[in-house]
């Protein structure tokens, strides 16, 4: 039987999600005419070796493991772009996502009925009894009003990650897609010339068979970071809008901390200076790791030591220039905000393209 259909799981610590989803795959499509591309961003459990260990007695299954590459965007583009089969879906390996809806969404599409099918937590009929997170379930209905607003789509759930389309029309815009985060469905619809013709089907929303879920509170800032690669990206690149952001946040822990040792303390200026610029760097350190570079996030005391070492080193020349132009400005009769804050913008570029070289390794 000729391929018909890849299905994408982006996998991070899945490994025993994968042999019992794929049995749930086969009851679903039959036998043949399918394939299952595994794309792991190199997972801790050895979701990748127990993948390929499938892949010997199971030739439906493939596997792409990432190295230093992360997020669920980036693993879906890399997944429908390997694949020769004209229909892609991208669906979760943690079983939330039910495989009965797949042959339904393939039919759908092969009548040319949509161009796009979704399955939905929200459309009628959908059930949700096995979502734990009511907090998340709230974030998901805003953020779906405010997708709906960019892709001019009428979408009970544009942030679903469960969906199906012809792999031409996904690989035609590849060109255009970001890659970020996790919400790649908002990233297809947002980037097509015209809004997509979209049929949705209810979706019985289950819980995680095993593991922990990928997303974390960081997910909000990852979907605000989506709408704004999709409004402004193109004149200000979106990861220098989110490490601005947090170096925005970092000017206020910068000035708050100059002023507590200035006026609380009564320390000299360069002392409380020097001190703030390090108070700051540490913090901006922590948030960029956590939000900005949450696809490439440090994990591990370990790592994470390190990399705030890397961050402090690879910023030193900023923190430098911070310091010297902000003293020579207030040695020179400048009022103490404004010499800090001068310090602070020529800093602030070094800051950026060099911890993005050296310690997150991305520019």
């Amino acid at each position: 039987m000729t391929l018909e259909l890849a299905i994408i799981l982006p996998t991070l610590n899945e490994r025993g999600n994968l042999a019992p989803l794929i049995e749930r795959i086969e009851k679903a499509l039959g036998a043949e005419g399918w394939e299952a591309l595994i794309v792991d961003d190199n997972s801790e459990d050895g979701t990748a070796d127990e993948a390929r260990a499938l892949a010997l007695s199971d030739n439906r299954i493939r596997v792409i493991q990432r190295i230093g590459r992360r997020g669920l965007a980036s693993a879906a583009i890399e997944g429908f772009c390997a694949t020769a089969a004209p229909y892609f879906a991208v669906m979760d390996a943690d079983h939330q996502h039910d495989p009965a809806l797949l042959a339904e969404m393939l039919e759908a599409l092969k009548r040319q009925e949509a161009e796009i099918c979704v399955a939905s937590r929200f459309a009628e009929g959908a059930k949700t009894d096995g979502w734990a997170e009511p907090s998340r379930e709230k974030l998901s209905g805003l953020a779906n009003r405010l997708a709906r607003r960019l892709t001019g789509v009428e979408l009970t759930d544009p942030m679903s990650g469960y969906f199906m389309l012809p792999t031409s029309t996904a690989r035609a815009l590849v060109p255009r897609l970001s890659g970020i985060g996790f919400k790649i469905l908002l990233d297809v619809l947002a980037s097509a010339d015209q809004p997509m013709k979209v049929r949705e089907f209810p979706l019985d929303f289950a819980a995680r068979r095993e593991g922990q879920s990928k997303l974390d509170r960081a997910v909000a800032f990852d979907f605000l970071a989506g709408l704004y690669d999709k409004t402004l990206g193109r004149v200000i690149p979106t990861r220098f809008a989110l490490f601005g952001t947090v170096g925005a946040l970092g000017v206020v822990v910068h000035m708050a901390v100059l002023a507590a040792l200035l006026f609380g303390l009564g320390e000299g200026f360069a002392l409380a200076q020097a001190l703030a610029v390090l108070t700051a760097m540490s913090f901006n350190f922590w948030l960029n790791n956590w939000l900005t570079y949450r696809d490439l996030r440090l994990k591990g005391w370990g790592a994470v030591l390190r990399g705030w070492l890397g961050f402090c080193l690879t910023c030193s020349l900023g923190a430098f220039a911070n310091f010297a132009v902000a003293t020579l400005l207030e040695g020179q009769g400048v009022f103490w905000a404004a010499a800090a804050l001068a310090g602070i913008l020529i800093g602030s570029v070094w800051n950026y393209a060099l911890s993005s070289r050296f310690v997150w390794g991305r520019f």
